[in-house]
C-alpha cells in the first residue's frame, strides 16, 4: 500500500529509457528544465554494457510530469527518448549498512 506522500511523487515523477550513453545527468536535467520545469530529483542509471542508460525524473510539479510525457520522441544527444509515467518514487540511493 503506498502512502499519500509517495503516490504524490510518483506523479510528479516520469521514466526514461533509450537515453544516448554519452549524455550526462546534467545534461538529462538541462532538457527536461528547459521544456518541463524545475526538476528536484534524478537517477541516471545503466552502465558500459547497455547501449542506452534509463532515468528516473521527478519534477516539482505535477504539471510538469505531464508535459515531459508529450517530450517523448524528442532527440537528446543522438537518440529519440523515450518517457512513459513512472510506476515508483525516485529512490534516494540506499545508504550501506557498515558490516558490524
Amino acid at each position: 500500500m503506498k502512502s499519500n506522500d509517495e503516490r504524490e511523487m510518483v506523479v510528479r515523477t516520469v521514466y526514461c529509457t533509450n537515453i544516448d550513453k554519452k549524455v550526462t545527468q546534467t545534461e538529462v536535467k538541462q532538457f527536461f528544465q528547459q521544456v518541463c520545469g524545475e526538476v528536484s530529483r534524478l537517477r541516471l542509471l545503466g552502465d558500459n554494457l547497455h547501449s542506452t542508460r534509463i532515468a528516473f525524473v521527478e519534477f516539482l510539479q505535477a504539471e510538469s510530469a505531464i508535459l515531459a510525457l508529450n517530450c517523448s520522441g524528442m532527440v537528446l544527444g543522438t537518440l529519440p527518448i523515450r518517457i512513459s509515467p513512472s510506476k515508483t518514487p525516485v529512490r534516494p540511493r540506499l545508504p550501506r549498512v557498515a558490516p558490524h
